[in-house]
């Protein structure tokens, strides 16, 4: 094998997906690895983030959780609680909202897609934050 074969061959282990490569004949063995995928587990199983984890779960105790029937994105994308920059938003926590009634905007590939509570009830939170993104079916708000 001269320098051009393995050059090439190099490059063609590279490209692809294989992480490792050997080879052996009466006259050669080769042996091509590739260490990105252990660097990146071995970062991705640091103990700081073992650690972060039990903190976390103990924040998301404390949060009181609530009772309520969620208003869902019916698509993905930019979720807005006002029609406009600096307008009021369309509801508020304690405000009393009905079926059809318009709750927010949801902003996907430049067409604005108004959101209308399919339930009757009180606001109990408003649980998108206005300029994120949402997925399908993600909660917006909360009524009871």
């Amino acid at each position: 094998m001269n320098l051009e074969e393995m050059k090439k061959l190099i490059q063609m282990v590279s490209e692809s997906g294989v992480d490792r490569f050997e080879y052996k004949d009466d006259k050669i063995s080769v042996k091509i690895g590739k260490n990105e995928t252990k660097i990146i587990s071995g970062a991705v199983s640091a103990a700081p983030t073992l650690q972060a984890a039990p903190q976390s779960a103990d924040v998301e105790a404390k949060e009181p959780e609530l009772e309520g029937t969620p208003v869902v994105a019916p698509l993905v994308g930019t979720f807005y609680e006002s029609p406009s920059e600096g307008a009021d938003p369309f509801v508020k926590v304690g405000d009393k909202v009905e079926a059809g009634q318009v709750i927010g905007i949801v902003e996907a590939m430049k067409l604005m897609n108004e959101v209308e509570s399919e339930v009757s009830g009180t606001v109990v939170a408003v649980v998108a934050k206005n300029g994120e993104m949402v997925e399908y079916g993600q909660p917006l708000i909360l009524v009871k």
